[in-house]
């Protein structure tokens, strides 16, 4: 019996995403998705890729458990191929490997996975982020998704992408590089900075040739794993939860104060807080670097947080395509 369903995978260089949801045929209602089921899994799968340029084999090995996973769980939903788009980004684009994995992959799990650029993963993730984001915002806004292989960042007005450029400014890839001692040295989170602004100089340089000008949009949006769970952080949360997530705003001001907790604590203190999963304490350094970065560079008072993204535009993207 095939499924009025539809599945989207959202194959991070940290974490995998699986969605399987129907149309919400309540157009009144907060998502255009209801929810049937959800999974993710922390597979880190970009680890050590900016030394060797290549997907290292424990990172495969998870991959491969996570894809099985979700295969077993694709069937007893009863989604088939045409009802599945599973979309891979900075870990796959990168790696020398990252083709012959995607093959693997299918042969082993039947899934069958794109390897998008980083204006095809700008565009998803706008979409996703503009269904649960009120129109206020959506007509000028500045979306950035931070991931472990790269960040994109999107111009966005009347919920259209202006344009998006994407860069290799990580957590994973920061924290390879800088993340030397426990609790993080002063040394440690400035060199992430400056590695981030470096970036950040080359998204200026972008717009500038896009308008003449640096124009910072009126509101600052992020989306991805660090910013919600920064949000959860924010809220108290102890068992996440997406409605709560969406939309929930941190002054810059709040932020420091979440910044300094973070980094007088030791990585064990960090993995204790319950709105921090397993395996990302040490990313949220580097995901803390970068928005403090953004921060500086484009005077932005808050920032609003949106858990539905990449994976939300994914699936946006197949269940209108039939």
């Amino acid at each position: 019996m095939t499924s009025q369903a539809y599945a989207a995978i959202d194959i991070g260089s940290n974490t995998f995403r699986l969605l399987i949801a129907e149309k919400n045929p309540d157009k009144h209602a907060t998502t255009p998705w209801r929810i049937i089921a959800y999974t993710h899994r922390i597979i880190r799968l970009g680890e050590g890729l900016h030394q060797s340029g290549k997907l290292c084999d424990a990172a495969m090995q998870r991959a491969l458990t996570a894809f099985h996973e979700f295969s077993t769980l694709l069937k007893e939903h009863h989604i088939e191929a045409s009802q599945l788009s599973a979309v891979a980004t900075a870990a796959m684009r990168d790696a020398e490997n990252g083709q012959t994995f995607c093959q693997q992959v299918e042969k082993e799990t039947g899934i069958d996975i794109h390897i998008i650029d980083g204006e095809q993963e700008a565009n998803s993730s706008l979409a996703g982020s503009c269904a649960v984001l009120p129109k206020s915002v959506r007509d000028n806004f500045l979306l950035f998704d931070i991931g472990g292989g790269s960040t994109e960042f999107v111009r966005a007005e009347s919920s259209k992408n202006i344009d998006a450029i994407s860069r290799k400014m990580g957590v994973v890839r920061l924290v390879e590089t800088y993340l030397q001692s426990d609790p993080p040295s002063e040394q440690d989170y400035k060199a992430m900075k400056s590695a981030c602004h470096q970036h950040l100089d080359v998204v200026e340089q972008y717009w500038q040739k896009k308008n003449a000008q640096i124009v910072a949009p009126k509101y600052l949006v992020g989306t991805a794993g660090t910013v919600t769970t920064l949000a959860a952080i924010d809220l108290g949360l102890i068992n996440y939860d997406a409605d709560i997530v969406n939309n929930h705003h941190i002054s810059k001001q709040r932020f420091f104060e979440l910044r300094d907790h973070m980094l007088a604590m030791t990585h064990q203190e960090r993995q204790a807080i319950p709105a921090i999963e397993q395996g990302r304490a040490d990313l949220m350094i580097a995901g803390l670097a970068i928005i403090e970065s953004i921060f500086e560079r484009w005077g932005y008072a808050e920032m609003i947080i949106v858990d539905a993204g990449l994976l939300e535009g994914t699936w946006l993207n197949i269940s209108n395509s039939t």
